[in-house]
């Protein structure tokens, strides 16, 4: 495909969220101005930075054309081991990397049954999720995890110092991965793999190779996004992130990244977050409340799904 027409496709992709976003952001104008205070957009925008870091590594996996619904038992299970480290006196300079390191094993454990084992993806992470999910409520008794560090909320800095580094660590990990994907040959691999691995096999490129760093990277990232999550907290609720998988598998497809891999970027995904953010938010002010959340990221899912098959089509027509 010419360049100039993939580049084409991302722009239109941009102005296409652009508009529904702005939209949303008029809704309350009609139904509770209470929306436009500084506090709300505050709020959004923590509650949404843990999705955001979890979106940049759900973009590699579908990239890859995979996908994985574990997410949600991800971050509860590395929150609750952050948390009883917590408790148990590590400090939190040691609790961060062994959280990611939590989050990169159990996606390893996703990518092995994928790229090793020949697994569905769907398959292998929904059983995954059930294991983890269960495993963990077994565990714990559904009891939180109290009694925790000082340093652990807000990593001991204060509500504001806290908020200001989640979101400056949340923009660090979109510029990095950004720049992995566009800038380096790594990051070039995701979508090889995800549009052939015959193709991919035949440039030297090792498939299950990349998979399994796609969902490595997936797992390490959930590890950093539960601590963005739990971290805003004195204690960590075990069914905390509930149904996350399904916001963020929203936010990276309606931000362009088509489903059955190979295309997709960053920014896409980005725009997607916010778009799922303005949503939920926006829905609380509404007669409709906050329960219509779910059904309205369905939704999202199918109309993007649909778009990108017309959008795709039109392309191959232009090749």
């Amino acid at each position: 495909m010419p360049s100039t027409l993939r580049t084409g496709g991302h722009c239109l992709r941009a102005v296409g969220l652009l508009v529904p976003i702005i939209l949303m952001l008029l809704v309350p104008m009609f139904t509770n101005r209470g929306f436009y205070r500084v506090e709300v957009f505050q709020g959004m925008v923590m509650d949404n930075l843990s999705v955001l870091v979890a979106a940049v590594g759900m973009t590699l996996v579908i990239l890859s054309a995979e996908i994985d619904i574990s997410i949600a038992a991800q971050l509860a299970v590395c929150g609750v081991v952050a948390g009883s480290l917590s408790r148990a006196g590590v400090p939190i300079a040691l609790v961060i990397p062994a959280t990611i390191a939590l989050g990169a094993l159990l996606g390893l454990l996703n990518g092995t049954l994928v790229a090793h084992f020949g697994i569905s993806s769907i398959v292998a992470t929904l059983a995954t999720n059930v294991l983890l999910a269960n495993g963990l409520l077994w565990i714990t008794k559904g009891m939180w995890v109290q009694q925790l560090r000082p340093d652990f909320q807000w990593l001991g800095l204060g509500p504001q110092a806290g908020q200001a580094t989640f979101f400056a660590v949340a923009v660090g990990v979109v510029l990095a991965f950004g720049f992995l994907l566009t800038r380096t040959t790594f990051g070039r691999h995701f979508y090889a793999v995800g549009c052939s691995h015959e193709a991919s096999l035949r440039l030297r490129i090792h498939p299950q190779r990349v998979v399994l760093w796609a969902f490595a990277l997936l797992g390490a990232l959930m590890g950093l996004a539960s601590l963005i999550h739990y971290c805003r907290f004195p204690s960590i609720e075990i069914g905390g992130g509930a149904g996350m998988e399904m916001k963020v598998i929203a936010a990276v497809v309606v931000g362009g990244t088509a489903i059955t891999g190979g295309r997709g970027n960053l920014l896409g995904t980005v725009l997607g977050v916010i778009l799922l953010a303005l949503v939920g938010s926006v829905l609380a002010f509404t007669p409709l409340g906050s329960t219509a959340e779910r059904a309205v990221q369905g939704l999202i899912i199918l109309l993007a799904v649909v778009a990108d098959k017309l959008l795709k089509r039109e392309e191959t027509a232009h090749a």
